[in-house]
């Protein structure tokens, strides 16, 4: 009686509602870290059981596919074999820039929303892993917005990829309407960006990947909440960073991932993870570092944050 009383309304919160329960349970929402600290989320270590892939395994825990081949190296990603110890790296050192809006990093594979402050959800960080744009079909770089939300979106392909699909023998129709066959999923975020598109897929399996023509895919339960929470107008910064650096309380800690060889995802110079370490302690020059570790930790580039210096002395509360 309830429901059938409240109308589209009600019904449109539960779904949303039950959406976003479900992302929580995979710990996808944080609470922002207080004033001078840059680290959310806990690594976890898991066994496998004979049944488990990393394809399987990252969409359980909300990881991308390349995350959990660099956290586990010696591990085979289709057989990992039943009670095969294996870390699942959900820890994060948030990106270099404004908390605010969208930060998209290529090199990391990964998505942070910072909600609004009149938001319901303010105060919280959210992160989602992405599969992105393939070589010859980068992701570009650069500072956009979201201009319009599509829910249950129809693709038009354009002529590039119909040709690249007919050369494969893949012809594709001019218009492929909304469903479970749909590339696009149920969701998409249009970006002031011509021609892209944060959007789901109908391939989840991809998440981690380079894959897409150029746009950011996201698992389907992931885009389902961001599409919630967005609005028209969010500021998008998509970035490059394969190396980021922060504060966990006292501890500097440094988070590395392979650059993109490829080159889509260009670093600025030769020594770029010197010149992160750098601009992380520019406000604390006297902070202790540890640079042979550091420059392990780059050289492993496994994506879990590691300690690389401590400060004693390194005020917690108020960021100092």
């Amino acid at each position: 009686m309830i429901l059938r009383a409240a109308s589209p309304v009600l019904a449109k919160l539960v779904a949303v509602a039950i959406v976003f329960l479900s992302v929580s349970a995979q710990a996808a929402m944080y609470p922002m870290p207080p004033k001078g600290s840059d680290v959310i989320g806990k690594v976890q270590h898991i066994k496998t059981k004979a049944s488990d892939t990393f394809v399987s395994l990252g969409r359980k825990y909300d990881v991308g596919y390349r995350e959990l081949q660099e956290a586990n190296p010696n591990v085979d990603p289709w057989l990992p074999g039943n009670g095969t110890p294996l870390i699942i790296p959900s820890a994060y050192v948030l990106p270099d820039g404004p908390r605010r809006g969208i930060i998209v990093n290529l090199p990391e594979m990964r998505v942070y929303y910072f909600p609004r402050p009149d938001s319901q959800y303010a105060g919280k960080v959210f992160t989602f892993p992405i599969g992105i744009g393939r070589q010859g079909w980068s992701t570009p770089l650069g500072t956009t917005r979201i201009t319009q939300k599509i829910p249950h979106p129809t693709w038009t392909p354009p002529a590039s990829i119909k040709a690249e699909h007919a050369k494969q023998g893949d012809p594709l129709p001019d218009v492929v309407p909304a469903g479970p066959d749909n590339p696009l999923g149920q969701y998409a975020l249009r970006l002031a960006l011509p021609a892209y598109l944060m959007h789901g897929t109908n391939k989840p399996a991809g998440i981690g990947m380079k894959v897409s023509h150029g746009c950011i895919r996201l698992f389907p339960e992931d885009i389902a909440a961001l599409f919630s929470m967005v609005r028209p107008g969010t500021p998008v910064d998509i970035v490059s960073q394969p190396y980021k650096v922060g504060w966990n309380g006292q501890e500097l800690v440094m988070e590395a991932h392979s650059p993109d060889a490829g080159g889509n995802a260009p670093v600025r110079n030769y020594t770029p993870w010197v010149q992160s370490l750098i601009a992380a302690t520019k406000s604390n020059p006297k902070a202790p570092v540890n640079w042979d570790v550091a420059e392990r930790v780059v050289k492993t580039a496994d994506g879990i944050p590691e300690p690389i210096g401590h400060d004693p002395n390194r005020r917690i509360a108020d960021g100092s």
